[in-house]
């Protein structure tokens, strides 16, 4: 009978010691994901862009564009595959601070693994049939 409440007492320490493991866990491990509100952006298309970015779905930012949309970044054209194909999870808005142009163009906090944190603006020009063919990025000063 000895043995067997040696037993219980053992066995109740390893399940208070697990039960502490299991408090002290996190519930739930996130990859670096940057939730913020969206709420401002009142073209649903942006929004529905502005929110792909956000969340690293690339395949849901690029059926948002035509085959042949085109980037401009500060002016300069880039190829606008390859550089989101890069950016995606390294770049994302950290805060927007302001939409003009009917909701084409949202200004705000930025955040690039490379370059850094700055104020930042996308312009989105959007075609008759609801995609958008031309981005403009680059760094904002307002």
């Amino acid at each position: 009978m000895k043995a067997f409440n040696h037993y219980l007492v053992y066995a109740s320490l390893i399940t208070l010691s697990a039960q502490g493991q299991v408090v002290s866990t996190p519930t739930q491990t996130v990859k670096n994901i940057n939730i913020m509100n969206t709420d401002k952006l009142t073209n649903p298309i942006v929004k529905k862009a502005i929110d792909a970015l956000q969340a690293g779905d690339k395949k849901a930012w690029f059926a948002l564009f035509t085959d042949d949309a085109e980037l401009f970044d500060d002016g300069r054209k880039m190829n606008f595959k390859s550089f989101f194909e890069k950016a995606f999870g390294h770049e994302r808005f950290t805060r927007i601070d302001k939409v003009e142009n009917n909701g084409l163009d949202v200004y705000g906090k930025f955040h690039s693994d490379q370059w850094g944190d700055f104020k930042t603006y996308f312009k989105l020009h959007i075609d008759a049939k609801g995609k958008i063919n031309r981005l403009d990025i680059g760094q904002a000063s307002y």
